[in-house]
């Protein structure tokens, strides 16, 4: 890739949105590569060491997680952002962990990505709420943390949790862990 484009990569197994992000980062000067499977990440960074990437916290059979780590561990320079359609503390907690720089829900646009690309530290004006949780949200925050602690192997995080796997998987299919 020629030096004077940043290069960008994109880790999402949804094609029509990893194809508008695409655009969208073409028609800033990015040289944009996707990478639809988890699996076919590291053959993809054999051929670059992206400035930039985007990763989609659930892919198919897989944790985004898991891609940040390993992005991070072959490109230290390459700055990471996930993506996720429910955000929840722990996995935010453990993406920074892992490596990326920043951490946004869903629906967000290429003037957001980029935004947190720059962001180089974090923001001590963030207001401290009082936010009292509710039981559920409590709940699914614990569900939540313990499927990233089991790699999001539903049984496991079952048996974890005390219930039974049908119950939770009543309960993901009401709450989306994407």
């Amino acid at each position: 890739m020629p030096s004077d484009k940043r290069s960008l990569l994109i880790v999402d197994d949804d094609p029509a949105f990893a194809w508008a992000l695409r655009r969208s980062f073409e028609r800033r000067g990015y040289e944009v590569v996707v990478c639809e499977r988890a699996g076919a990440l590291t053959d993809v960074l054999e051929k670059m060491s992206p400035d930039y990437a985007v990763v989609d916290l659930k892919l198919v059979g897989s944790s985004g997680l898991e891609c940040v780590k390993r992005l991070h561990r072959l490109c230290p320079t390459t700055k990471i952002v996930v993506l996720t359609g429910f955000a929840s503390i722990a996995t935010a907690v453990e993406a920074v962990k892992l490596g990326a720089r920043h951490y946004l829900a869903k629906p967000s646009n290429a003037d957001d990505i980029e935004a947190a690309f720059e962001r180089e530290e974090g923001d001590t004006n963030v207001a401290v709420g009082q936010r009292i949780s509710s039981i559920k949200t409590l709940e699914w925050e614990r569900i939540h943390e313990t499927l990233v602690e089991t790699e999001f192997n539903i049984s496991e995080t079952a048996r974890r949790l005390g219930m039974h796997r049908r119950t939770l998987a009543r309960k993901l299919s009401k709450r989306r862990i994407v």
